[in-house]
Order: structure tokens, then C-alpha cells, then sequence
């Protein structure tokens, strides 16, 4: 943790003569208020998900159920690519846990591996659908609501 700390510390240069100070980076000049907070978390565009959002949190879903798919439509599943980006595996780590060669992403294993995302179509037989696999998390998931 210390190699780590310092590989982290390497690029900054700390000077006696010049005084260390905290930076709001959306506000640099007249730094943080409330409203810069405000403004910064509602001014953004609407996210795309928010059709989904009355299905992923309606009350008879499972709160289980809702937090995995909140965090499927978001990737925020721990898939390999999602630990080796965060640094907790290695990058050559990635490979997907099906054995098919493919870095394993979320959007890999829910629709295009061909171990796991050929299930769908055994689902739709079951439930006596016929439908056309969409190649989005977000279509996907609403087709199946």
C-alpha cells in the first residue's frame, strides 16, 4: 500500500512557499456553495434509463431484484472488465468466465456470449414469445417487462 501511495504522489511537487489549497474544480473561482452542487448534479441531461426506472423500483418488484437490476443497467456488476478497471484484477485477467474467449463485459455476458446470452431464447420459447434479441441492456430489459 505504501508503492501504491506513492506512485499515486509521484507527479505532485509540494513547495514551502506556496500554500496548499482545496479546489472546487466546477467553481474554481468562487469554489463550492450549495447551489454550484445543485446546479451540477441537476443540470446534466436526462439518463436514458429513466423509463426503466418506474419497472426497476415498482414495489412489488424484490428489493433484491431492483438493486441488481439497477446496477446491471448501470454496469455496475463486478464483471472482469468492471475489476480491472477498478484495479482489483489483472488486465489479462478479463477473459470471460464461460471460457469463450471474449473479455467479459456485462453487455457480453447477458447477450452476446454464446454460453449465457444464448439462454434468452430458451426463456422466450418458455414463456411462448417470439421476439428479435436486442443488442442493448436498457431494450432488453424493457422487452421482457
Amino acid at each position: 500500500m505504501l508503492g501504491e501511495c506513492q506512485n499515486l504522489l509521484h507527479d505532485y511537487l509540494v513547495q514551502a512557499q506556496t500554500p496548499n489549497v482545496w479546489i472546487w474544480r466546477p467553481d474554481p473561482i468562487r469554489g463550492y456553495s450549495v447551489q454550484g452542487a445543485y446546479y451540477l448534479l441537476t443540470s446534466h441531461p436526462l439518463d436514458p434509463l429513466d423509463g426503466a426506472d418506474d419497472l426497476i423500483w415498482h414495489r412489488q418488484v424484490p428489493l433484491k431484484v431492483s438493486i441488481f437490476s439497477w446496477r446491471l443497467l448501470r454496469d455496475r456488476l463486478p464483471t472482469r472488465m468492471n475489476l480491472a478497471n477498478r484495479g482489483i484484477i489483472t488486465l489479462d485477467a478479463q477473459s470471460c468466465v464461460a471460457g469463450c474467449g471474449e473479455m467479459e463485459s456485462t453487455q457480453h455476458l447477458f447477450l452476446a456470449c454464446s454460453t449465457f446470452g444464448s439462454l434468452w431464447s430458451m426463456v422466450r420459447a418458455w414463456l411462448g414469445i417470439t421476439s428479435v434479441d436486442p443488442i442493448i441492456l436498457t431494450d432488453h430489459f424493457l422487452q421482457f417487462t
